[in-house]
């Protein structure tokens, strides 16, 4: 509590002796002060005393009282965000040494008391006391109505809204939300709208210009104590001054319904007797405005314990991290380009590689036409046409390799290619090396059909002579004589075939973001679109090695080079194909468990075929010949591998996600009221059906396969992006577990476990961050989180789940769901929105304190960042990651995982 007062001190009243916490906070000033003594020292507790009545300074002093045993806390004027989390540090390191203690007699007690009597009644008398001061309202951060992103520029806006929306000079009560921003809240608003025309007598349903700034101006009051009671208004809609049990159920089903809780909607009339019976213990039927306060000044409660010690703490709070702009551009410009370099540099020497090799042959088969009798005729187009071919004939060969997963897996495990090659990026580099094809494509078609063949088709007789070995005795007349040619006509239907994978394979298209399409064409998107059209490049390459044979300008067969390129990449990657084909049916799955949960999301649990080892991060590709016979689609394998089965999660994203759905939904069950999922099926069923054959392939190598390698880990996963990321989970659970087995069974394990030995497990902390804009997505995993809360007992596991439908902590829409979540986590240890041991965060992470908080809670300690979802998120990951690495003795590796 913080308030100003100038009374002396009341008489002591004699009490029982117990045990209670006073806390104090105003000006240690009187009517009677005077500047002369205005500063005093203690002798007792060697602490120098402010006091001085112009400034009016404040001290805040918590007194804990238990059997006379009385400790007193001075927490120092400083940033309030270092007070706040000190005294969230204090309550947890209670008996440090550090803290002066001093036991004082029982009259002591009795009079810290009476301080905490008469503090409480100057709390309730209207002494221009400010609620919006006190410690607990700050935590709230207020009842805010109106946040940074809601009402724009503020009344301004709110005018020019009005003015557009206003029928006849008055506002309907329906366009209330649009025209003070909060569009998306209309339920809400509405009621917000109805609480401060209550207040008011106002009883229809418009309300004039005049009306809505005031209204405006009351949800924007800064004051604590305002926009408590619009929150109680808003409660109690028979304006009686009492909240019952009925409008508490409205009130919940109104904020879940605002933030996209469905569950909550339906459980209201549990969650609202659950409320009543915290608030009204003596079965009144009702509650009062300070019982609300009280719940609401008690919500914000800590969800993680920092594990730091409080000079850590200040130093985390107090390093702001911000960089500083260099004065001199060359040095501003050199760091720059020193930071790329430190950052890329695996990405730059295989670039660098690769451009020089393209760069070579491009200047060996330009010069070679330079020196050859057609230079005379066609110049240095022909030239650029064969020193574009040169390099497309090496891309070709090239583009390949990105794609045979199986060799890649393989050498990525290898220690020394793993730390200089950037295996993660095998998809961005074939889209790289496409982009070679494309301008080599271009360099040789252009420099064809624009320079080189008019200028052969206006040659002259004398001139022509020296072609005819090549062309012919006829000097061709027109364009038709090239395509009609095998070298035209080939190249024609490659170059269509490439346009047509190309564009298809756009995430536009691929992902099925164009709108508006016409019916037909709308057929032609989708990964399926995608998938076939990428598998044409068999006809392309069969078509690029007869076009690379029929040249005009080389007859030997040892200069047509084309199939000497292709030839190895094609073979390894037909290779590849076969493996896959073979491995399949091999390992062919028996489906144990299919559970189809919220989200469209269908989880299945398999047998783990014969001879599948696998490592967390790694996934699978999935065929069903029930939906398409030849479609392989890659998943992430969410079990781990000490799991005695294997499990994926898919979620209905496109066409043949959706037919794999509605396939297995057909064979299951509707779950039994104890279990999660909406539909399900496992071998207890009475009559278990026939499920759908599915064959896997794999496991593949991922970018999260590399998390052994880091003592630290920064696990981000947005929705089902989480799937790889749980796996890993699992794992160090698995492991957390073997270890507290091996010490209860003492060395009888021992001999068991030598041969582990070779692979040490060196994951010291996982901070998971889960983010989802459902509810429903926490069903998915819900398993996973209740054992990490069990078993983990030194609190390896950071989890951090965050629900982005929930407004955030401190906005009044979030308010009861906030209160809610506190007293049901209190009493049963349940989330209230995950329904997981797990208390879930609102709105979303702010990235730079959760990297600022693993930097400073693991100095000079390298930190595995491994991120799967989409991409928005990957640029703002890798920034901070970036910036914490140059500023920080923490270096942290950013991985984001591709498919």
């Amino acid at each position: 509590m913080e308030m100003q007062h100038h009374s002396p001190p009341p008489e002591p009243i004699p009490d029982p002796p117990s045990s209670t916490r006073v806390g104090y906070s105003g000006p240690l000033v009187t009517t009677t002060t005077k500047k002369s003594s205005s500063r005093k020292k203690s002798a007792r507790f060697k602490d120098q005393l402010v006091v001085d009545n112009d400034d009016q300074e404040y001290v805040e002093i918590t007194l804990d009282i238990r059997h006379d045993a009385v400790s007193v806390h001075n927490i120092k004027d400083g940033d309030p965000e270092t007070a706040l989390l000190a005294g969230q540090l204090g309550s947890a390191a209670e008996s440090s040494a550090n803290r002066p203690q001093i036991t004082l007699g029982s009259q002591l007690s009795f009079r810290l008391r009476q301080v905490s009597r008469e503090l409480k009644r100057m709390a309730s008398s209207n002494r221009g006391f400010d609620r919006a001061k006190s410690g607990a309202a700050r935590a709230l951060k207020g009842l805010k109505f109106m946040s940074k992103n809601v009402g724009g520029g503020g009344w301004v806006d709110v005018e020019n809204r009005f003015d557009e929306l206003a029928v006849g000079g008055s506002l309907p009560r329906t366009r209330f939300a649009q025209c003070i921003g909060m569009k998306e809240s209309g339920a809400f608003a509405g009621e917000l709208f109805d609480a401060l025309a209550r207040r008011r007598g106002i009883t229809s349903a418009t309300i004039s210009k005049a009306e809505l700034h005031e209204f405006w101006e009351q949800i924007n009051d800064q004051s604590f104590d305002a926009r408590l009671q619009i929150f109680f208004d808003m409660v109690d809609k028979n304006a009686d001054g009492r909240i019952t049990g009925e409008e508490v159920k409205e009130i919940i089903s109104l904020s879940a319904s605002a933030n996209k809780l469905s569950k909550i909607q339906d459980r209201a009339e549990e969650y609202a007797a659950l409320i009543m019976e915290e608030l009204d213990p003596d079965n009144l039927g009702y509650i009062e405005l300070y019982n609300l306060e009280t719940l609401l000044l008690q919500a914000p409660a800590k969800s993680t314990n920092l594990g730091t010690d409080s000079r850590v703490l200040s130093q985390m709070l107090s390093q702001k991290l911000v960089r500083t702009k260099d004065g001199n551009p060359i040095k501003r410009c050199y760091n720059g380009v020193a930071y790329l370099v430190q950052d890329n540099w695996k990405r730059i020497w295989i670039v660098a590689l690769w451009v020089a090799i393209c760069a070579g042959l491009f200047a060996w088969k330009f010069t070679q036409y330079r020196r050859r009798a057609v230079f005379e005729v066609m110049g240095y187009c022909v030239s650029v046409a064969k020193g574009g071919a040169e390099t497309t004939k090496f891309n070709m060969a090239l583009i390949l390799l990105p794609m045979c997963r199986n060799t890649i897996t393989w050498l990525r495990s290898r220690a020394v290619l793993g730390k200089l090659v950037p295996f993660d990026d095998n998809i961005n580099f074939h889209k790289v090396v496409a982009a070679g094809i494309a301008l080599g494509v271009g360099l040789h078609a252009i420099s064809h059909l624009t320079c080189d063949f008019p200028r052969l088709l206006r040659a002259t007789d004398e001139e022509y002579e020296p072609m005819k070995p090549f062309f012919g005795e006829d000097r061709p007349n027109n364009y038709w004589w090239f395509v009609k040619g095998t070298e035209g006509w080939t190249g024609v239907v490659m170059v269509l075939l490439m346009v047509l994978a190309y564009v298809l394979a756009q995430p536009w298209f691929r992902r099925n973001r164009v709108r508006n399409l016409p019916k037909p064409l709308k057929r032609l998107t989708g990964f399926n679109a995608f998938w076939y059209s990428h598998h044409l490049f068999v006809l392309v390459y069969a078509l690029f090695i007869v076009h690379g044979y029929y040249l005009y300008l080389s007859k030997d067969w040892y200069k047509k080079t084309t199939w000497m390129y292709v030839t190895i990449p094609m073979g390894l990657y037909a290779c590849e194909r076969l493996v896959r084909a073979f491995r399949s049916e091999y390992k062919s799955v028996k489906i144990l468990k299919v559970a189809v949960y919220p989200g469209n999301v269908l989880a299945l649990q398999m047998s783990k075929p014969q001879g599948f080892h696998y490592s967390s991060g790694q996934y699978v590709f999935v065929n069903c010949a029930v939906v398409s016979p030849f479609e392989w689609h890659p998943f992430s394998i969410t079990s781990a591998p000490g799991d005695d089965y294997l499990s994926i999660h898919i979620r209905t994203l496109g066409d043949w996600t959706g037919q794999l759905k509605s396939v297995f939904a057909k064979v299951c069950q509707p779950p039994s009221a104890n279990q999660s999922g909406l539909l399900r099926s496992d071998p207890s069923s009475s009559s278990r059906p026939r499920m759908p054959k599915l064959l896997l392939d794999g496991p593949y190598g991922a970018p999260a396969q590399d998390y052994k390698n880091y003592d630290v880990l920064l696990l981000v996963g947005l929705g089902i992006g989480a799937t790889p990321l749980i796996s890993i989970v699992k794992d160090v659970l698995n492991n957390i577990k073997q270890a507290g087995k091996e010490i209860e069974e003492g060395g009888a394990m021992k001999e068991n476990n030598d041969h582990k030995r070779n692979q040490p497990f060196a994951t010291q902390k996982a901070y998971f961050y889960w983010v989802t804009r459902e509810q429903g997505s926490f069903e998915w995993f819900r398993g996973v989180m209740n054992e990490v809360a069990d078993h983990d007992r030194d609190k390896v596991i950071e989890l951090h789940n965050y629900c982005t439908s929930v407004y955030e902590e401190g906005d009044a829409r979030s308010a009861l769901i906030t209160m809610l979540q506190s007293i049901q986590h209190a009493k049963s240890g349940v989330d209230v929105v995950s329904d997981t041991r797990v208390k879930t965060h609102f709105a979303r992470p702010d990235w730079r304190k959760v990297f600022k908080r693993v930097a400073m809670n693991h100095p000079d300690q390298r930190v595995g960042v491994f991120y799967c979802g989409a991409p928005g998120l990957t640029g703002e990951l890798r920034k901070w990651a970036r910036e914490f690495s140059r500023k920080t003795s923490t270096k942290f590796d950013f991985h984001k995982e591709n498919f």
